[in-house]
């Protein structure tokens, strides 16, 4: 995948390439990544990129010209062109899913007060990635591109990315490491057990009820499959395979 970044602000994407699984991505050839600066490509001879908004207003806009020149000088038939802005659907795994199918990304970042409304008509789609103000979309940027990356082949280990948050729209289950025993908080003695079929309904139960808890929008949009519903439906009283998982388990506590 090739993933093109357009900004004003090129240093700010320096720890973001060369750190953690971006830069070992990168390394792999997984993904391309290129940032691109758009002030290269204005033809101001003050070589500004932005000026006061028509009919009077605060802050500063970005013009049209360095930013469709940069867009024209760097696509291609394949590229898929992303502008970060609040009026985009907000974003969510299932568009980071999607958007790693792509070949080719270019994301564009707007910055001070905006972008010239008649850049609209050079992007294929807007996206937010939340409804709060930031002072540029170089941040979003970074979000969309590292959520897209991790999904790629080769980027981290596949058992990684099977189970987690917001797919089928739950919480992930909890994690532990050793020790047992952490002032006085323990590790669930049925993960202890080798029971591997009583340890995966331990786990969707408490990613049922972690979602339900903390985040009942999405279990609202959940569909419950009927074994979901069973396990539910027990409560807070323990079912006879966690006891009998546990109860196994207990040996193998130190």
């Amino acid at each position: 995948m090739r993933i093109t970044i357009l900004t004003l602000f090129p240093e700010m994407f320096d720890g973001f390439l060369t750190n953690s699984i971006i830069k070992r991505a990168i390394s792999k050839k997984v993904v391309e990544i290129e940032i691109v600066n758009i002030r290269d490509y204005t033809k101001d001879r003050y070589h500004r990129v932005d000026s006061a908004p028509v009919g009077g207003g605060a802050g500063l806009i970005m013009k049209c010209q360095p930013i469709v020149d940069c867009l024209n000088d760097v696509k291609t038939n394949n590229s898929h062109v992303v502008m970060l802005s609040p009026r985009g659907k907000t974003y969510n795994q299932q568009r980071a899913k999607e958007l790693s199918r792509l070949d080719d990304i270019i994301l564009l970042c707007g910055h001070y007060e905006g972008i010239d409304e008649r850049v609209n008509k050079y992007v294929d789609e807007q996206i937010s990635i939340g409804d709060y103000i930031l002072t540029g979309g170089e941040i979003g940027s970074m979000v969309i591109a590292d959520s897209v990356i991790r999904l790629l082949d080769g980027a981290i280990a596949e058992e990684s990315i099977n189970e987690e948050s917001f797919d089928n729209d739950l919480l992930e289950y909890p994690q532990y490491t050793e020790p047992y025993d952490f002032n006085g908080d323990k590790v669930p003695d049925i993960l202890y057990s080798g029971n591997h079929t009583a340890i995966k309904k331990w786990r969707v139960k408490q990613s049922l009820n972690l979602t339900k808890k903390y985040r009942k929008d999405l279990f609202d949009k959940h569909q419950l499959t009927k074994q979901e519903k069973k396990l539910l439906d027990e409560g807070e009283e323990k079912a006879s395979w966690e006891l009998a998982a546990i109860e196994k388990g207990k040996k193998f506590i130190k």
